[in-house]
């Protein structure tokens, strides 16, 4: 058996690869020996080996991984045991750090390997492959930039001579804008070989086209606000990290080309398959998974390949959960749910109080309050009086009892309580102010948790995919781009087509401004892993989450719905709402303007003196 000693060296320590790096496995006989020309001239052992670095691609969270930090912002909190991300005093600069060169590494080796082996591979499928990998690297590559800054480019293994002197493999870190440019040119060179037409579960020509239109926007988007921000970070002398103001015009424009080229296609469309129920439409977009014309790219499960994943388990709404020894761990906060306008257009702010405050507003349902919100709400979480899965998810957190000159608030310490009229006291779902693994925001989670039956059991589990990428992002990053390049009606018009999907009329904006904008990010995207992203890029992070009790949006806010005792009065049995702070919430959200730029390792730095470091580390 071949063995070929492999090493690189960016500050990680020195790590031979050979073709069997288990002692404990080269002790033993196997059957059958696989000799590189094998492997290298056989398509599927290929795809196969693609399947294992498509589910190696960095995600910073998702239902599979991490998805614990959903809770660490401000569109969800931590209703689980322990406390969980409740009490962030503030975010460590490590918090999104990644310096995974081993993927890179394996994808820079299966590169040379097929040039080097794949004698008896035809042209075409080996150039097919070929550009797979590099779009996965530019991938790779992509996630690295955007958390920390530039990092070396590496397209070619790096061969250690055990001569002692490993200085030849300690690279620099490439400038910002380089390594956004390397991403850009190599998705333009691989995306008309790419193949996989059709396919959502690998790369295509669209595929590239939707990584290009989202790694074109951040980089503009730095390029632009940074130095805009009341608090710029100064670039490093070289450039590794900060991006010249200059460079954000063309960046605009290369993402919008790329989104444009998408929507122009024609081949993507937003999933309009349920038109009965517009909030039962958009939880669909996310999870149907047959006749879905949304979806660019998704890490896909499978019940019957055995692949499945535990975040419905964890995260199901407790009064319907099934054999779960967990449930309900990640619950949104009312800082999103306020955020999905009303469908005439005004602020989604809940009317819990009349005007002058004197008094609650009654509503003769629970989900009363909600009524002509935007549908996108319903399709992202369980509100109170909503369902899911075909049966009531039953919310209320206590009652107020009427003692002739006000209310007196009576909780409970039991789910499915009753008070004493016979009636409910504590709904099975809460929320509740101290219980465990119940909503302690008033909300459960709606997007990702799977309605299959006996998804949330641990025997059957979850199949429910990962969307990378869809048509819906696709074209609010054309209207950011075109917004910022003053294409006004260009914008506005992509923006209302994600806006009618949700029940707005057609045309419900005329114009539209960056905050509007951004609101259609945070609702639309909402749990798909783009929040942190985006106010990083923008950098607002500091200024959303300040760290001050006294800021509504670095506080999570809860709202605990209770039903009237007044007999022999119209407002008996009607239902009132108290927006509150969420009991179990800690420290308010503090990001400090020196996370916006990710640490590097201090083990990587201790091998590698060509490093910089980032600003403020």
């Amino acid at each position: 058996m071949k063995s070929i000693y492999k090493i690189l060296i960016l500050g990680a320590v020195l790590m031979p690869f050979t073709a069997c790096d288990d002692d404990e496995f080269l002790e033993k006989d196997p059957p059958t020996v696989i000799q590189e020309e094998q492997v290298w001239n056989d398509p599927k052992m290929i795809t196969s080996l693609l399947a294992n670095y498509y589910d190696r691609l960095p995600t910073y969270n998702s239902t599979s991984s991490n998805w614990q930090a959903f809770a660490a912002y401000d569109e969800a909190m931590w209703s689980g045991n322990g406390e969980g991300q409740n009490n962030i005093q503030a975010y460590s600069p490590f918090t999104w750090t990644i310096w995974n060169y081993g993927l890179i590494r394996d994808i820079n080796l299966a590169l040379e390997n097929i040039d080097q082996y794949s004698a008896t591979l035809p042209d075409e499928q080996k150039t097919q492959f070929k550009a797979e990998l590099r779009f996965l690297r530019a991938f790779v590559y992509f996630s690295h930039v955007r958390s920390m800054g530039g990092v070396p480019l590496v397209t070619q293994q790096l061969i250690y001579d055990f001569s002692g002197d490993p200085s030849s493999l300690q690279l620099p870190r490439n400038k910002e804008h380089e390594v956004y440019d390397f991403v850009a040119s190599e998705l333009d060179a691989i995306k008309e070989d790419l193949g996989n037409e059709g396919s959502i579960r690998r790369a295509n020509k669209f595929t590239a086209l939707a990584l290009k239109s989202r790694a074109m926007l951040y980089a503009a988007s730095i390029a632009k606000y940074n130095n805009e921000s009341g608090a710029p970070i100064a670039a490093t002398p070289g450039g590794e990290a900060g991006i010249p103001a200059s460079m954000a015009s063309d960046y605009y424009t290369k993402s919008l080309e790329a989104s444009k080229e998408i929507i122009n296609s024609g081949v993507y469309s937003l999933y309009k398959g349920n038109s009965a129920h517009l909030g039962e439409n958009f939880a669909e977009a996310i999870s149907k998974k047959q006749a879905n014309p949304e979806v660019i790219l998704a890490q896909d499960f499978s019940t019957a390949s055995d692949k499945r994943i535990w975040f419905t388990y964890d995260n199901i709404a407790r009064g319907i959960r099934e054999d779960n020894l967990s449930s309900s761990n990640i619950t949104p906060v009312l800082n999103l749910v306020e955020d999905f306008e009303y469908l005439d257009g005004s602020s989604g702010e809940l009317r819990t109080r009349t005007a002058d405050d004197s008094d609650y507003i009654y509503y003769d349902e629970l989900d009363d309050i909600f009524e002509n919100k935007d549908a996108r709400l319903y399709g992202t979480v369980i509100y109170p009086g909503a369902s899911f899965k075909g049966q009531e998810v039953e919310m209320q957190a206590g009652v107020k009892v009427w003692n002739g000159s006000g209310y007196e608030t009576v909780e409970g310490n039991q789910l499915g309580s009753d008070y004493t009229d016979g009636e409910t006291l504590v709904g099975s779902s809460g929320p509740h102010r101290s219980i465990t693994e119940v909503s302690n925001s008033g909300f459960y989670m709606r997007k990702y948790v799977d309605p299959t039956p006996m998804s949330s059991t641990r025997g059957v589990r979850s199949e429910m995919w990962w969307i990378r990428f869809r048509y819906a992002e696709i074209l609010l990053n054309a209207a950011e781009a075109a917004l910022e390049l003053g294409q006004m009606q260009e914008a506005v018009g992509y923006v209302n087509t994600v806006r009618e999907r949700a029940g707005f009329g057609e045309n419900s904006l005329t114009e539209l401004t960056v905050e509007r904008l951004r609101n259609e990010r945070r609702v639309e995207l909402a749990f798909e892993d783009h929040r942190i992203w985006d106010v990083k890029r923008w950098r607002i992070a500091h200024e959303i989450w300040n760290g001050s009790p006294n800021n509504p949006d670095a506080v999570l806010q809860a709202l605990y719905p209770y039903r009237i005792i007044r007999p022999d009065h119209p407002t008996h049995n009607k239902y009132v709402f108290e927006k509150l702070v969420a009991p179990r919430f800690g420290a308010p959200r503090n990001f400090q303007v020196p996370a916006y730029y990710a640490a590097l390792p201090q083990d990587v730095l201790n091998n590698n003196p060509k490093l910089v470091r980032n600003p403020f580390h």
